[in-house]
């Protein structure tokens, strides 16, 4: 066994990471949606496509890559059986798959105590004391993901159309929403029909930005997705001195907006949800490989 793949895998995309047996970090690269539950056939497409590119950054042989073990923190592998239905169809020597929460705490705070709060298309809380580990969320859009950037996107889309009716006010953020759907609320409706969690993701930018501005629809719907976060870590009975690590790509749109309960607890992760994944990689394969020499 020369290397080891720590890959992250959401909604949005899926990074891959390859790193040779002491952590080394030797190539990286990024591809599609690998959220398991939504698209499983995706997911495997994607997270081989990212893995296999990895392998080039390195200048390494992607045919190493069934020679290689892989720890996957993937979104949607907390709920049914994709998780074991992916492990049967991946590539690699080894494969096991974990939920995008636990690698995430895994490379927030290492080892030790403290707790992250994935902010990102969707949505997940863990926190881990004396050695015990607790999720919370993590439920997919439909039914959970308050908070995240595919309830934010719906919920403007929403909005959208319940000024375009006039049962709610608009603002300058609703009619820029139509616009994009050239002023056509169907065409709004239409792009429900077939929008996975990451294509609704990619309007929350748009709500923190007309926020900032003072847009009355954007801040309600934060207002609200504060709250729901909000409520998330409470129930993870947080102490005074344990540290909270926010990740996703919201993170840093949020950490300003928590109320200073929270802000006091925060601190910046010893490293990302990928890193989390080699990290685990390094301890599960590689720790082991030496044990059994």
């Amino acid at each position: 066994m020369k290397f080891v793949l720590g890959i992250d895998g959401g909604g949005t995309s899926c990074r891959a990471a390859l790193a040779t047996v002491d952590g080394t970090v030797v190539g990286r690269a990024k591809s599609g949606a690998a959220n398991i539950r939504t698209d499983l056939t995706g997911a495997r497409a994607n997270i081989v496509e990212a893995a296999r590119q990895a392998f080039v950054a390195a200048g390494q042989d992607p045919e190493l890559i069934p020679q290689t073990p892989a720890i996957l923190g993937l979104a949607g592998a907390n709920v049914g059986t994709y998780r074991q239905q992916l492990e049967a169809i991946l590539p690699f020597s080894v494969s096991r798959v974990e939920t995008d929460a636990e690698i995430a705490l895994e490379g927030a705070v290492g080892s030790g105590d403290g707790a992250m709060a994935i902010l990102g298309t969707g949505t997940a809380y863990m926190a881990r004391k004396n050695g015990k580990s607790r999720a919370i969320g993590g439920w997919g859009f439909q039914v959970g993901d308050q908070g995240s950037g595919a309830r934010i996107g719906r919920d403007l889309l929403e909005q959208t159309l319940l000024a375009y009716d006039g049962i709610r006010q608009g603002s300058p953020l609703t009619q820029a929403m139509l616009a994009i759907f050239r002023d056509n609320p169907e065409d709004l409706v239409e792009f429900t029909t077939n929008a996975k969690p990451g294509d609704f993701g990619g309007f929350a930018p748009k709500v923190f930005e007309h926020a900032e501005k003072g847009d009355i629809v954007a801040n309600w719907i934060l207002d609200k997705a504060i709250t729901d976060v909000e409520a998330a870590l409470g129930v993870l009975d947080l102490g005074d001195d344990d540290p909270l690590c926010l990740l996703g790509g919201l993170a840093p749109l949020y950490a300003p907006r928590l109320s200073a309960r929270y802000r006091a607890l925060l601190k910046p992760p010893l490293d990302d949800a990928l890193g989390g994944a080699v990290q685990m990689a390094v301890r599960v394969f590689a720790k082991a490989a030496e044990a059994t020499r």
